[in-house]
């Protein structure tokens, strides 16, 4: 039985790896609108990074919580966006200033980074945990 498995084995590797041992071949693709893609990315990677840390700064501010205790997540891009914040249920905050403080960033980081998130592109939720 141990035979049957170590040939087996060693077969099952032989055929794999046979497409292995030739030289790899390498296809570079070119996209003149690749760079503008890479900059619109880029773009919206920083402002949500810049949003993620402005919704802690301001709800730390505003509240007893401390960074490590708040969960933020944000998903989507600037026309779909979805906010997330997460603290912990032992703690008495009302959800509304939470909500006023994550409102606000969202205003302050789109007028710091020129651009236009609307109020209706934006989905807040606010959870304890």
């Amino acid at each position: 039985m141990i035979k049957k498995a170590i040939i087996s084995g060693v077969l099952f590797s032989s055929i794999f790896l046979v497409g292995c041992n030739g030289e790899p071949e390498v296809v570079v693709l070119e996209d003149s609108e690749n760079e503008e893609n890479d900059a619109d990315l880029s773009s919206e990677l920083n402002l949500v990074s810049e949003l993620k840390s402005e919704v802690i700064t301001s709800i730390t501010e505003q509240t007893e919580l401390d960074k490590e205790s708040i969960a933020i997540m944000v998903d989507g891009n600037v026309k779909d966006m979805t906010v997330s914040v997460s603290y912990p249920k032992d703690v008495k905050v009302d959800e509304t200033m939470i909500q006023q403080a994550v409102e606000d960033s969202i205003k302050k980081v789109s007028e710091a980074e020129n651009a236009t998130i609307s109020e209706e592109d934006i989905t807040i939720k606010i959870e304890k945990y």
